[in-house]
């Protein structure tokens, strides 16, 4: 592309997007937001008010016709993931879609397929694999310090149950808590140790005031020789978000470790034979990480940090997750 920045349109006025994923993009080097949509005009106006986005549409499909837009931010409800992903691929438009990127691998598959046969690109919302802190952690275990990794454990958990008419309590939308935070600890065990899973079990609480969906889940994820990622995820429990690696000789502890705060919460702490060190990360704002690598992808042509390939495979693993939770096995993958 001749231009210098990547032109985004954002499909919907979700809390994340206003949040953290707009401004992300627009304190990005490669990035910059154009226009956002909403089923209502007048609820775009506002968002876009607020945020300084040139132009405002009151339907997904204007701002996908609209040819002054190269990419677009899909942040609505799961179960919308695979259409507008696919509407806007159709449209030309490359794709940073919010995780999880579908409901199954099957639609992940469509998705993949339908970007590949448009010559777009897609990328799945995981915004911490691109801070630098995981290639310093990653940097940490290949120097040999912590020993082995015996395992690996991560919980991300709110408290969110009395707001009873949100997305994550629908069943028919892709709510629960797997889908909505298990995503991330299961994300960074795959990510450390660069392998997949080699079976699930997953035991989970179904709510009946919250149409069914997993509002706790507790997990093991079965990894070559022996180790194993434990974790646990939930929407009706207190807040934690915390990622631990055991190591034969030593331990990572990440205690902010999905989010970023820009502050000291994103460092890390090393233990070797009861000797503790904080690790000082740079202060960075991850979403906008994650805009410059589609944006370099698309205006330099480097290649993507994770590829679609990505997105299938992490798709089959929460496959697994679901059934083994709602069938009470362990699911081999």
């Amino acid at each position: 592309m001749s231009q210098s920045k990547l032109r985004w349109g954002v499909l919907g006025c979700a809390g994340i997007a206003k949040r953290a994923v707009i401004p992300g993009i627009q304190q990005s080097q490669t990035g910059e937001v154009a226009a956002i949509a909403s089923r209502g005009e007048e609820k775009a106006k506002e968002t876009a008010a607020s945020l300084n986005i040139p132009k405002a549409y009151g339907s997904y499909e204007e701002l996908l016709a609209d040819e002054q837009i190269d990419a677009v931010y899909v942040p609505l409800p799961n179960h919308l993931h695979k259409e507008w992903t696919i509407r806007a691929a159709e449209a030309g438009k490359h794709v940073l879609v919010e995780k999880p990127a579908a409901l199954n691998s099957q639609e992940a598959e469509e998705m993949v397929a339908a970007c590949a046969k448009a010559g777009v690109k897609l990328a799945e919302a995981f915004m911490y694999r691109h801070h630098p802190r995981y290639a310093m952690i990653r940097d940490v275990i290949a120097s040999g310090e912590i020993g082995a990794i015996r395992g690996i454990h991560g919980a991300f958990t709110f408290n969110n149950a009395k707001d009873a008419n949100n997305v994550r309590y629908k069943r028919y939308m892709g709510g629960g808590s797997l889908y909505d935070v298990g995503v991330y600890p299961i994300s960074a065990a795959r990510l450390i140790l660069g392998q997949e899973p080699q079976a699930a079990t997953v035991h989970a609480f179904f709510s009946s005031e919250h149409d069914q969906v997993d509002m706790m889940a507790s997990g093991l994820l079965e990894f070559a020789d022996g180790v194993a990622l434990t974790f646990d995820c939930g929407m009706w429990a207190a807040g934690r978000n915390v990622l631990e690696i055991i190591g034969t000789d030593g331990r990572i502890e990440v205690p902010c470790a999905y989010v970023s705060r820009q502050n000291a919460d994103d460092h890390f702490f090393v233990t070797v034979r009861g000797e503790r060190r904080e690790v000082a990360v740079p202060y960075v704002n991850h979403y906008a990480l994650q805009a410059d690598d589609i944006g370099r992808s698309v205006l330099e042509g480097s290649p993507q940090r994770f590829g679609t390939d990505d997105i299938v495979r992490g798709m089959k693993v929460i496959d697994a997750c679901m059934q083994s939770a709602q069938e009470r096995v362990r699911v081999v993958l």
